[in-house]
């Protein structure tokens, strides 16, 4: 047996808690985890909660990210003592994951602990901070550099937002964070951003052109404020789309793309093949300041993590949310 949180459904419904769970509740794999440390991100809150359909096999261990220790393994890259991170892959889905003390998983679905991180510092970073970082790389990738002019990251407060703010600033470039938490402007700019806006500027219905603005845009929200960051793009500007905190539609026009040459990169960090994975991972050691990590990161234990649930979703939550798997 080893504690960790279960989600269940039958006819008493739906519900996550902190229990003992069997060990027969693991699912097959290759490679099993002492897991340290995971983190809360927008995903698992939606599977605390059951607010969105993201749980699709019961019974479920949630959590699609961890961090660790190798138990047990007979895949070939793996021995007992490694250090690993897991971000995706469906675990916590269709697949047990991390907010539990063990978890099995394939072999191939593992990264290496990259050696500047501790297990609790990779977390703070999680699938949040490894997609913000994917979005940074496709920004690189379609040549936007920090001469050419702003960066709006949506969301700004959120777990993605907050690690693009930090990244951008790093890397040289002027970041304009969106928020509907005004109050929260000076945190923000301990991050690195230099300008804060209300995310009412984008939020509503707007023209299928407006203003140029950004020459870059890191998108976790959708909806209207995507088409509007698109509609402000500047020419030949990259928007990077990898959430849907305001919802899933996509209420644009083709002007944007056909008038303005702005380019509209999907990021997914689930199914990212191994090669982007590693290269994130590296890019995140070089580039991410462990001081402005711990300024967005606060921790709670892994019996705390269902309360968090619904705070998370309600927008009372910022930056980074670590749990500690085994305190």
């Amino acid at each position: 047996m080893f504690k960790g949180i279960l989600i269940e459904k039958d006819e008493a419904g739906y519900r996550a808690t902190y229990q003992a769970i069997a060990q027969e509740t693991l699912p097959e794999g290759d490679v099993t985890v002492a897991v340290e440390w995971s983190s809360l991100n927008y995903k698992d809150c939606l599977a605390l909660t059951g607010a969105s359909p993201v749980v699709r096999k019961f019974p479920m261990i949630p959590g699609i990210d961890f961090a660790g220790t190798v138990l047990e393994s007979s895949h070939p890259d793996w021995q007992a003592g490694d250090k690993v991170v897991l971000n995706g892959w469906g675990v916590g889905e269709t697949h047990c994951g991390g907010l539990a003390e063990q978890a099995r998983v394939k072999g191939e679905w593992l990264v290496a602990l990259p050696p500047r991180f501790s297990a609790r510092e990779a977390m703070a970073i999680g699938t949040a901070g490894y997609t913000a970082m994917l979005c940074v790389l496709a920004l690189e990738k379609h040549g936007v550099t920090p001469g050419d002019g702003s960066i709006l990251v949506t969301g700004a407060n959120g777990g993605v937002g907050s690690v693009a703010i930090a990244l951008l600033a790093k890397l040289g470039y002027r970041v304009v964070a969106s928020t509907g938490r005004l109050a929260e402007a000076d945190y923000l700019k301990s991050l690195g951003a230099a300008e804060v806006i209300d995310r009412s500027e984008l939020s509503e219905p707007g023209r299928p052109l407006g203003k140029e603005r950004w020459a870059g845009v890191v998108d976790t929200v959708g909806s209207h404020t995507l088409a509007n960051a698109c509609a402000t793009t500047r020419y030949g500007g990259v928007v990077t789309a990898c959430g849907l905190a305001g919802g899933m539609d996509f209420p644009s026009t083709v002007m944007p793309f056909i008038l303005r040459g702005v380019t509209l990169c999907g990021i997914d960090s689930v199914m990212a093949p191994l090669s982007l994975r590693h290269q994130a991972w590296d890019r995140l050691a070089e580039d991410l300041d462990i001081e402005r990590l711990n300024l967005l990161t606060q921790e709670i234990p892994l019996s705390q993590a269902v309360a968090q649930g619904d705070a998370f979703l309600a927008g009372q939550v910022r930056g980074r949310i670590v749990v500690n798997i085994q305190g």
